[in-house]
C-alpha cells in the first residue's frame, strides 16, 4: 500500500488522529497490510510506528519533530483501564559531548516538546496487541509552569553531564524529566565527558518524561 501523504495543516492532522479513536491496532494494521506482532518484546516501537504511518509522519528517527512543517511531535502513550500512563515517555537521545554553550531553548528536548500530539493506546499486558484500541488524541502545549519544570530538570541534568557525572545520574533525578540508558543492548557505547574532562565510553542516554508528569497532562485534558 502506498505511504500516506503527510497532512498539510494542523486541522487535517487532528482530523486524522480523531478518526482513530476507538479503533483497534489490528484494524489499522490490516488497512496498512501489516502483521500484528505476538508481543512487543522484540517490537517495542511497533505501536508508535504504526500510528506514525497512519497519520503520515515523516521524521522517523531524525532528530526533529515528527511533523516538522506543522511544529508537532507525535507521542503514543500506553495507558491502563483508568487512563493512567503505564510507562515513561521517551523524548530524545541526550548529548553527552560538545555541550558547551548549549541552552535549554536550543535543546532538542525543548524543540520536541513545544507542541505534542498525544495518542493514548490501551497497553495492559493481558490485552492481545491487536485488540488494543486507540484513545482520544490530545494536542498539548506546555504551560509556563510545565516549561519551568522541564527546563529546570534539563539544566540540572546537563550540568551533571558537563561535570562528568553522567554515570551517577539515575531515574530518580529530575522532577518531571529523567535520564536513562538508551540502547538496544548494554554493549552499545558512546563517548561522554569524564570527571577529569577527558572522554570516556558509556552506554548512550536518553531523556524520558516521568509518568507522573504525563498523567498530569492526560488528567488536565480529560477532566
Amino acid at each position: 500500500m502506498k505511504p500516506i501523504i503527510p497532512p498539510t495543516h494542523l486541522d487535517e492532522l487532528l482530523e486524522r488522529a480523531n478518526m482513530l479513536a476507538g479503533i483497534s491496532l489490528a484494524q489499522i494494521a490490516g488497512q496498512r497490510g501489516m502483521l500484528v506482532p505476538k508481543d512487543l518484546k522484540r517490537d517495542k516501537g511497533w505501536v508508535g510506528q504504526l500510528i506514525e504511518m497512519e497519520l503520515g509522519a515523516i521524521a522517523g528517527s531524525k532528530p526533529e519533530q515528527d511533523f516538522l512543517h506543522l511544529g508537532v511531535e507525535l507521542k503514543t502513550i500506553p495507558i491502563d483501564a483508568q487512563g493512567r500512563p503505564l510507562e515513561t515517555t521517551y523524548v530524545c537521545v541526550a548529548p553527552l559531548t560538545n555541550i558547551e554553550g548549549l541552552t535549554w531553548q536550543d535543546s532538542l528536548v525543548c524543540h520536541k516538546l513545544q507542541r505534542v500530539l498525544w495518542i493514548p493506546v490501551e497497553g495492559e499486558r493481558h490485552l492481545p496487541i491487536g485488540e488494543r484500541r486507540v484513545g482520544t488524541a490530545i494536542l498539548w502545549e506546555p504551560d509556563q509552569e510545565e516549561l519551568r519544570l522541564l527546563q529546570q530538570d534539563w539544566e540540572e541534568i546537563m550540568e551533571l553531564i558537563a561535570l562528568g557525572k553522567v554515570a551517577t545520574l539515575t531515574a530518580r533525578h529530575g522532577e518531571v524529566l529523567q535520564l536513562r540508558p538508551k540502547a538496544a543492548n548494554s554493549k552499545a557505547l558512546t563517548q561522554s565527558i569524564a570527571e577529569d574532562g577527558s572522554l570516556q565510553l558509556i552506554n548512550p542516554r536518553g531523556f524520558y518524561l516521568k509518568t507522573a508528569f504525563t498523567a498530569m497532562i492526560l488528567n488536565k485534558a480529560f477532566c
